[in-house]
C-alpha cells in the first residue's frame, strides 16, 4: 500500500481502489480486532485507552477511504476529494501489533525459566502406607502422607523428616553447592536432590502450596507485570484520548463555522487528520522495543532481567550485592592447597584421601578425587567404605 502511494505505477491509481479496500478490510477488522475489543471494553466502563484512539483514528481513515472508493460519484457531489488513506490505517495497526509482538517475544525468553523450574519436580513419589511402599503420581499426594526418598532421587514435595539420615542438595533453591545434612525433625524442600542416605518424610505442603510451585507462580507474575512507564501511559491516555476526540470535533466545528468553501469537506478532512495524527504509534513501539533490546543485551551477558519494571529502575542502582555461590564462583568446590602434619608428603596424603573418597558422593570428596587424578597420582584401592553422617568417611586400604 505504501508502494502504491509513492511509486509511479504503470496503471491508473483509481484501479487500485477495490484491491486496496479488500486488503485493508482484512487488516482493519481481523488483525485490528483486538483494538476494537479493548476499546469496547473500556467504553462499557465509561473509560478510554490508547486502544480507543487507535480504533477511532484508523476507523476514520478506513471509513473515509472506503466511502470515496465505493461511491466515488456521491463523494464528488459532496465535494470530497478522491484521496484514500488505506495505507495510513493499515500501517498504524501493523506498527502497534509489531510492538506487541516484540514485547511478547521479550517475555517469551523468560518462559524458558518457567519450563526449567517445572522440569525440576519429579513425576512420581514412593508412598509409604500400611507397611507397603507404592509408586504414585506426585499430584495424588496429600498433606500428612509418608514418603520415602532413596539415594539419587528427588524429594517430591515439601515435608519433615521422620525417619533416617541423609544429605540433600538444595542448590535449586539456595544456590549452595554443598549438600545439607538432614535428620529426624529437619525440613526438606520439593525438587531438591537426595545425595546419600534413604529417609522417610511427612508431607506438609503439596500441589500449588510447595516452595517450587510458589517460585513458578512468582516468575509467571513477574512476566505479566508491566513497566511503570506503561502504567503511566494508561493514566495519560485516560485524559489524552477524550481531549483528542474533543479537539477533533472542535476543529471540524471551526471549519464549518469559519472556513472557506467547501466547508463540509474541509471539516471532515481536518477531523480525520487530527484523529489519525494522534494515534500513538511511537508510544506503542518505544517501550516494547526498549524492553526487548534491554532483556536481549542482558541475556547475552548472562543477566536475566525478569520484567520491564526492573529494567526501568536499573538506572537508580548505586550498589550491587551478590550472593557469591554460583554467581561469582563456579558453584563447585575445588582443592587449592593441601596442608600436611608430620613427615607425610602432600602427594601421599592426597593419594590416601582420594582412595577413601572414591566411593563418596559428597562434592568435597569428588573435588579431592578430581584433584588427585589431575595430578596423575596412583590412587590405591580401598575396601569397607562407610559414610558417617556429620563426621566424614571411613575406609580400609586393600591389602
Amino acid at each position: 500500500m505504501m508502494g502504491a502511494m509513492y511509486l509511479p505505477l504503470p496503471i491508473d491509481a483509481s484501479m487500485l481502489g477495490i484491491p486496496l479496500l479488500v486488503a485493508a478490510t482484512v487488516i482493519q477488522f481481523w488483525a485490528g480486532s483486538a483494538f476494537y475489543r479493548a476499546a469496547w471494553n473500556a467504553a462499557r466502563h465509561f473509560g478510554t485507552t490508547m486502544d480507543t484512539l487507535v480504533a477511532v483514528g484508523t476507523s476514520a481513515a478506513y471509513g473515509y477511504s472506503a466511502f470515496v472508493t465505493l461511491w466515488p460519484d456521491l463523494a464528488m457531489s459532496w465535494g470530497l476529494p478522491h484521496h484514500t488513506y488505506f495505507e495510513t490505517a493499515t500501517i498504524i495497526i501493523a506498527l502497534l501489533l509489531l510492538g506487541r509482538w516484540l514485547e511478547a517475544r521479550a517475555r517469551s525468553r523468560t518462559s524458558s525459566a518457567i519450563k526449567a523450574l517445572m522440569g525440576l519436580r519429579p513425576r512420581t513419589a514412593r508412598l509409604v502406607r500400611d507397611g507397603q511402599e507404592l509408586d504414585v503420581p506426585i499430584d495424588s499426594l496429600q498433606v500428612g502422607d509418608l514418603v520415602r526418598v532413596r539415594p539419587g532421587e528427588k524429594v517430591p514435595v515439601d515435608g519433615i523428616v521422620v525417619e533416617g539420615i541423609s544429605t540433600v542438595d538444595e542448590s535449586m533453591l539456595t544456590g549452595e553447592s554443598l549438600p545439607v545434612e538432614k535428620a529426624v525433625g529437619d525440613g526438606v524442600v520439593g525438587a531438591s536432590l537426595n545425595r546419600t542416605g534413604s529417609f522417610v518424610f511427612r508431607a506438609t505442603h503439596v500441589g500449588r502450596d510447595t516452595t517450587l510451585a510458589q517460585i513458578i507462580r512468582l516468575v509467571e507474575q513477574a512476566q505479566g507485570s508491566r513497566a511503570p512507564i506503561q502504567r503511566l501511559a494508561d493514566i495519560v491516555a485516560s485524559y489524552f484520548v477524550p481531549a483528542v476526540i474533543v479537539l477533533a470535533a472542535l476543529t471540524a466545528v471551526a471549519w464549518l463555522a469559519f472556513g472557506p468553501e467547501p466547508r463540509i469537506t474541509m471539516a471532515l478532512q481536518t477531523f480525520i487528520a487530527v484523529l489519525i495524527i494522534a494515534c500513538p504509534c511511537a508510544m506503542g513501539l518505544a517501550t516494547p522495543t526498549a524492553i526487548m533490546v534491554g532483556t536481549g543485551k542482558g541475556a547475552e551477558h548472562g543477566v536475566l532481567i525478569r520484567g520491564g519494571e526492573a529494567l526501568e529502575t536499573a538506572h537508580k542502582i548505586d550498589t550491587i550485592i551478590l550472593d557469591k555461590t554460583g554467581t561469582l564462583t563456579r558453584g563447585a568446590p575445588v582443592v587449592t592447597e593441601v596442608l600436611t602434619v608430620g613427615t607425610a608428603s602432600e602427594h601421599d596424603v592426597l593419594r590416601l584421601a582420594a582412595a577413601a573418597e572414591v566411593g563418596s558422593e559428597h562434592p568435597i570428596g569428588e573435588a579431592i578425587v578430581e584433584h588427585a587424578r589431575r595430578l596423575g597420582l596412583d590412587v590405591p584401592a580401598c575396601d569397607g567404605f562407610e559414610a558417617i553422617a556429620g563426621h566424614g568417611i571411613r575406609a580400609d586400604r586393600r591389602s
